[in-house]
């Protein structure tokens, strides 16, 4: 009898340990995803922050050729740089790989150095699961005077949303 109440105790207990295990699995894992999408959309607002500071003029509306069809998408930038036209555009998904509105950019590619390439323009996902409606990329004033701020909302999984802002540090930009 002993030998059995023994046995129930051991087993809740054991039972009770997998149910945490199990929780602080799933805990690492959404960590882990909310990390990888931080880091992309932070990787994507670089790449606009250092673009912005190649161009010699800029416009958050349609104002030059951008060279790409844009599908129903909204221009939500444009930058006119020595090697072409860049347009960063966001709406519906060019196929349903993607979770929700894409950011899109269509623009020269960068060579082997690093560098723009002169020619033909391609247009690529940036990045996916922006809001349908307001939000996405936007350029905007920042904290500080003189000193717009890129601001990037977009949808996760489960209902959360993420929002980041990186400081533009360019002169005159606004």
């Amino acid at each position: 009898m002993e030998l059995l109440v023994v046995l129930s105790l051991a087993g809740m207990l054991a039972a009770l340990m997998l149910q945490a295990l199990t929780a602080e699995s799933r805990a690492a894992q959404r960590l882990g995803q909310l990390w990888r999408e931080r880091q992309l959309g932070l990787r994507a607002l670089e790449l606009v922050r250092q673009e912005l500071l190649l161009a010699s003029a800029w416009s958050a509306e349609l104002r030059w050729d951008p060279g790409c069809g844009l599908a129903d998408r909204t221009v939500v930038l444009q930058l006119h740089t020595a090697a072409g036209v860049i347009t960063y555009s966001q709406g519906p998904a060019p196929s349903p790989i993607w979770r929700g509105a894409v950011l899109m950019r269509c623009g020269p590619a960068y060579d082997l150095t690093g560098a723009l390439s002169v020619g033909q323009p391609q247009n690529r996902v940036l990045l996916d699961g922006l809001p349908e409606a307001a939000g996405g990329l936007t350029l905007g004033a920042g904290g500080r005077p003189g000193v717009p701020l890129l601001v990037l909302e977009r949808q996760l999984a489960e209902g959360r949303s993420l929002r980041l802002e990186l400081p533009v540090l360019a002169p005159g930009l606004l």
